[in-house]
């Protein structure tokens, strides 16, 4: 970590086993990690390398069998489920490789509705929603149904959804999985440009070498371990 720059993770000793006895799988080994705020993080390796564990345990939505999770100077393995998503709404946003977005909602309207759903008060809703998707660069296109919307911009969608409450970590499972090289890119800029103008922090797995030039730092796993760092 730099000089000024501030902690808003750090995972020490981190084990996530599934099942038990002889059945038992451990798929995270020991993984410590330490992001600063406002950096671009990319979390790479193979398909079953434990990635997507990891992110899980990052964003709360999993809790590791050993070890612990500080979050911006909280301890997230020490919470209850229903804090953990408290921490979780308020705090963070989250991307999958699926859009899963409302076919029948506009743009403008599956970001409304999840601000809706958080439970943000109604007068600063619209004012959300559309500054999120100016940030994406999707206001023009707004009033239009996922149908209507290229791959990408259904991306940045799920992205605006992602960033309307204004979290601090964003955390993005293979966000450009599902989309070619070009249209990748271009999310790839819309996360750039977030962390360079808000100063959140972006964390999110992928195995596209070419996404390791535009991140700020990456972190590989092999075999439930991060086994180099650059």
């Amino acid at each position: 970590m730099q000089l000024g720059e501030r902690e808003i993770i750090r995972a020490s000793a981190l084990k996530r086993t599934f099942g038990k006895g002889a059945a038992a799988v451990t798929v995270l080994k020991g993984v410590d990690l330490s992001i600063s705020s406002g950096r671009l993080i990319a979390l790479k390796g193979r398909s079953g390398s434990g990635k997507t564990t990891l992110i899980n345990l990052l964003s709360a939505l999993d809790r590791p069998t050993e070890g612990q999770i500080m979050f911006d100077g909280i301890d997230l393995t020490a919470l209850t489920g229903k804090e953990r998503d408290q921490v979780r709404r308020k705090e963070m946003g989250l991307i999958f490789q699926s859009f899963a977005l409302i076919p029948l909602m506009s743009a403008y309207e599956n970001v409304e509705f999840i601000l809706r759903v958080a439970g943000a008060a109604g007068s600063g809703r619209k004012d959300a929603a559309v500054q999120a998707l100016e940030q994406v660069g999707l206001k023009s296109r707004m009033h239009h149904r996922p149908f209507e919307l290229s791959g990408g911009e259904q991306q940045r969608t799920a992205i605006a959804r992602a960033i309307a409450h204004q979290p601090k970590l964003l955390l993005a499972d293979e966000p450009t999985a599902e989309l070619d090289s070009r249209t990748g890119l271009q999310i790839m800029k819309v996360f750039r440009d977030l962390v360079e103008t808000t100063g959140m922090t972006i964390v999110m797995t992928t195995h596209d070498p070419a996404i390791m030039e535009i991140v700020d730092q990456v972190y590989e796993l092999e075999d439930g371990q991060i086994v180099s760092q650059a």
